[in-house]
């Protein structure tokens, strides 16, 4: 299984490699989104440094959804899903290398959000673990979860609208504890009032990982 999640894995960052979709549309997309906050906010440094942890991760979200979307529709052509169906290959070793290849472009996003909510927002970071831990966590939860709703929409022609109604409020803990976590971990933060929000990171990986693992198969049949 882990063999067949690499080598999913390796052919989706290939194919945005070639493509650099991530790099010239989403990321872009993210950048603008927080100038847009920023411009609502106003001139007032303080409150845009509190509302900076919350407008990040809904920066997040909105980038998870397209990054999902591209993922979804790199197997829709040339009926590249049926191949993907009838290779042989491990139902949980694909998910889990979707997952993988979803993931890893978050990171990418989330550094440049991040470096982005520093400068536009003046948020000053006193403990860089807890917000180095959210994301780590965050990134894996959205992954996960994405993969598996862009599966469930992958057969659906509305799936460009579906998938964020369907994915949306599943990830909203991933929203409020991201949020809490960044906000303990700014100034005056206390970091033990983050670390109770990375369990429910935590428990929610959990949980998805597991479901994808389990019912990734069947879903991928019925597509």
């Amino acid at each position: 299984m882990w063999r067949e999640t690499v080598l999913v894995a390796g052919k989706d960052l290939r194919i945005e490699a070639r493509s650099r979709v991530a790099l010239s549309q989403v990321a872009p997309f993210g950048i603008v989104a927080l100038v847009l906050f920023a411009f609502a906010l106003g001139p007032d440094r303080a409150l845009m440094a509190k509302g900076a942890p919350g407008l990040f991760w809904v920066a997040v979200l909105f980038c998870t959804v397209l990054a999902i979307q591209r993922s979804v529709s790199v197997e829709s052509v040339d009926g590249a899903r049926d191949g993907l169906r009838l290779s042989g290959l491990d139902p949980a070793g694909v998910f889990l290398g979707k997952a993988a290849a979803v993931a890893v472009q978050l990171v990418v996003l989330e550094a440049l959000l991040g470096v982005g909510v520093v400068l536009l927002y003046g948020a000053r970071i006193d403990v860089p673990w807890l917000i180095v831990a959210s994301c780590a966590l965050g990134t894996v939860g959205l992954a996960v979860t994405g993969t598996l709703y862009g599966a469930l929409s992958a057969g659906l022609r509305v799936r460009e609208t579906l998938l964020p109604f369907l994915l949306l409020p599943i990830v909203a803990p991933v929203l409020l504890a991201g949020t809490r976590i960044w906000q303990a971990a700014m100034a005056g933060g206390v970091p033990a009032d983050g670390t109770q929000w990375l369990r429910l990171l935590v428990m929610f990986d959990a949980v998805y990982l597991a479901l994808g693992v389990v019912i990734y198969g069947p879903i991928m049949e019925s597509a």
